[in-house]
């Protein structure tokens, strides 16, 4: 009988302590998410401080990279303009530019396809020239930041769920995509646009990344887009932009 309640006893305790432990891993998971939580609620209200490119005063630039350009097509001549322009405009201690434009690689996201040069790439922006010389068409995809499509060449279509009528956007327009909604795209042959998004670029590459492992399998140049985003982010973090 003493052995009996005494070996009750001692499971009772055992048992007490288990939920104890239970209860303070549970609070501190709680305490932990809640702590992440403000912590990163924190972070988005203040990231506008780290923000370099305005939107404004890049949609006029790709303006005038048109104005500039020798003819309608000269794509690679408003490349030029927009890369020189940058450089002059802004010190290498304050944001690191690509200026190699020959980095350019395929990028299929959303059920599209085209081609990329990373200008730019940051924790909190990023600057790209993006289009095709076929067309494409596909999914915007959902991000956590203000995308703005500045068309240089050709034209872009675009529709929202309850439209009936499409939107377009020729040349030297800007298609502002805000930051948590989703549309349909075309770009028809020979459309490529100054490409700007202000946000947390790195939730972004998901999207970027996604139809290299369910559908291209292209693993050079999922490999080659890691790899260029990551040393323009490192760069960039090096003298302190974020």
């Amino acid at each position: 009988m003493a052995s009996s309640a005494s070996t009750s006893k001692v499971k009772r305790s055992v048992e007490k302590n288990v939920e104890t432990r239970r209860g303070s891993t549970t609070t501190t998971r709680i305490v932990f998410v809640l702590a992440l939580y403000a912590t990163c609620s924190w972070l988005d209200a203040i990231k506008d401080r780290w923000y370099v490119f305005e939107p404004t005063k890049l949609h006029q630039l790709a303006q005038s990279a048109i104005a500039n350009a020798a003819h309608e097509n000269d794509t690679t001549g408003m490349i030029q303009h927009i890369v020189a322009n940058l450089t002059a405009k802004y010190s290498s201690s304050v944001i690191s530019l690509n200026t190699d434009s020959s980095e350019w690689m395929f990028n299929n996201h959303g059920g599209a396809m085209g081609a990329m040069y990373i200008i730019h790439a940051s924790i909190t922006e990023y600057l790209i020239i993006y289009g095709t010389p076929l067309g494409t068409e596909g999914h915007t995809g959902l991000h956590p930041a203000d995308d703005y499509f500045n068309i240089l060449v050709g034209e872009e279509w675009a529709f929202s769920p309850g439209q009936f009528e499409m939107e377009r956007y020729p040349a030297g327009s800007v298609h502002h995509l805000p930051r948590g909604t989703t549309k349909q795209y075309k770009m028809h042959k020979g459309c490529f646009a100054l490409e700007y998004a202000r946000g947390w670029i790195p939730l972004m590459l998901p999207f970027g990344f996604a139809d290299s492992f369910t559908s291209t399998l292209d693993l050079p140049t999922l490999y080659r887009t890691t790899r260029i985003t990551a040393r323009e982010m490192i760069k960039n973090l090096l003298i302190g932009k974020i």
